[in-house]
């Protein structure tokens, strides 16, 4: 009957597996170690945090930043368009008063220009008005300022 006090029937409790079983320094070596990791993906979880608030400031700037080039930008293409409207405005009431001059005043006048830009503004110009001023220009000057009025748009795309 002691033997069924005494786990008969059952294994060994002499040998140990070493697997199963350690030591009391092994199990602190071993909290140890885990604290220590802990500890460590702490501080890295804290690193990553303070990169994610630096990255959220950042960020808050550029929207910023963006917001006021965006204004900016309206600010200049604004200005453009009025600089833009203004000049052609300047070029209507030129045209308009070479339009008004005498035909041989204003052919004095662009014997004097360069032929590119006599021929923008007599490109500009009511084609009777333009007419009359190109009969009272020197031979040369009226052909070259026609060659640059025809070839304006040579290059420009057909579709």
């Amino acid at each position: 009957m002691s033997d069924l006090k005494h786990g008969a029937g059952t294994e060994s409790h002499g040998a140990a597996d070493p697997a199963v079983c350690q030591t009391d320094e092994e199990t602190q070596a071993l909290i140890a170690a885990l604290l220590k990791r802990e500890k460590r993906v702490g501080e890295k979880e804290f690193l990553v945090a303070q990169k994610m608030k630096e990255i959220e400031v950042a960020k808050a700037e550029i929207i910023e930043s963006m917001g006021v080039l965006e204004q900016a930008e309206a600010r200049l293409e604004a200005t453009m368009v009025r600089s833009q409207s203004a000049a052609e405005d300047d070029l209507a009431k030129l045209t308009t008063v070479y339009e008004s001059m005498k035909p041989k005043e204003a052919a004095a006048l662009f014997e004097a220009m360069s032929p590119d830009f006599a021929a923008g503004f007599l490109g500009r110009m009511r084609p009777d008005a333009a007419g009359a001023v190109m009969a009272g220009l020197k031979p040369e000057t009226a052909y070259t300022i026609s060659v640059i009025l025809a070839g304006r748009n040579a290059n420009a795309p057909s579709e």
